[in-house]
């Protein structure tokens, strides 16, 4: 059987033979910046940086799991006429292999920007009951840095050096905009620091484990009953020993996120008589989002989270 990058060689030569008969949207504004991104916070980040001088495409769609993307000859193609491509190497392998084999001048890698920690389905503390961590994930490097405004700032640094080195003429507009992005990051940083500062406990439990960049950050403990792949399933022996955990530590409520069922979420929940609630994990913008971009979707979680661990 042919492997990956035998795969995405021959979509690049469909994507090549069919290359004259692109529409627009395939083709990108020839009077702009041309950059593909790999799903929505690599597109956040490209829009704001670069503002009116850019034409951005997502690879992603809106309410499609990234983890599981298979780019198309398509979408290869339209890589292959871009200025750059802004990607996080290690989460969308498919998407790895085709920026691997294109030509595209500007690879900018959010992972190579910050830096990368190695999660299981726990992480950043110590739960009470706990000590045997039974079904534990030893884990994998975690590319959910953009849940962390801290990393995610510095990933945005890294962009806009990346636009003004690929696009000198609007090098000036990369550099304000940059600042402009970096300085909401640290504002929605200081808000969940002082916002999760006083809490009646410290451990959350979510269905995927896509928050333990934020757990650390803020001093919290992310118990997950899946891994860092949300399609997992959770063993018996994890399940009991959440189960043990969540009353120990005052746990109230199972989070889950919205491009996921929440069936695995609702079945610990009501055997261990906890409430459910959403933590997005912002890996797309959907109609049933708790806002329409990354601020506001984080701003949504920080409460849901206050809630959750009863924040005073």
């Amino acid at each position: 059987m042919a492997g990956p990058a035998v795969a995405v060689a021959t979509a690049l030569g469909l994507a090549t033979l069919t290359g004259c008969s692109t529409d627009s949207a395939a083709a990108g504004d020839p009077g702009r910046f041309d950059v593909v991104a790999s799903f929505y916070p690599m597109a956040f980040l490209a829009e704001r940086i670069g503002g009116g001088h850019v034409d951005v495409t997502t690879l992603t769609s809106p309410g499609q799991e990234p983890h599981d993307l298979e780019i198309s000859p398509r979408q290869i193609g339209r890589l292959e006429q871009s200025d750059a491509v802004l990607y996080l190497k290690g989460l969308q392998p498919s998407v790895d292999d085709a920026v691997a084999l294109s030509p595209v001048r500007t690879k900018i890698d959010a992972a190579s920007l910050t830096t990368l920690e190695q999660h299981g389905n726990e992480v950043g503390g110590h739960a009470a009951e706990h000590d045997t961590h039974e079904g534990e994930e030893s884990g994998g490097k975690d590319p959910h840095l953009w849940l962390d405004p801290v990393r995610y700032a510095q990933v945005a640094e890294g962009v806009g050096r990346a636009f003004e080195k690929a696009d000198p003429d609007h090098a000036a507009d990369y550099r304000k905009n940059t600042a402009a992005l970096v300085k909401k990051l640290d504002a929605l940083n200081t808000r969940f620091r002082e916002g999760l500062a006083n809490t009646d406990t410290r451990v959350f439990v979510t269905t995927h484990a896509a928050f333990g960049y934020l757990a650390q950050r803020y001093g919290l403990t992310e118990e997950a009953i899946n891994g860092l792949d949300p399609e997992s399933e959770p063993s018996a022996a994890r399940i009991r020993d959440l189960q043990r955990m969540a009353g120990a530590d005052g746990v109230t409520t199972v989070f889950y996120e919205t491009l996921v069922s929440d069936r695995t979420a609702r079945t610990v929940a009501n055997d261990a008589d906890l409430r459910t609630d959403v933590l997005d994990p912002l890996e797309g913008i959907t109609s049933k989002s708790r806002g329409t971009d990354y601020f506001s979707v984080q701003e949504a979680n920080l409460k849901a989270l206050q809630r959750a661990l009863g924040a005073k």
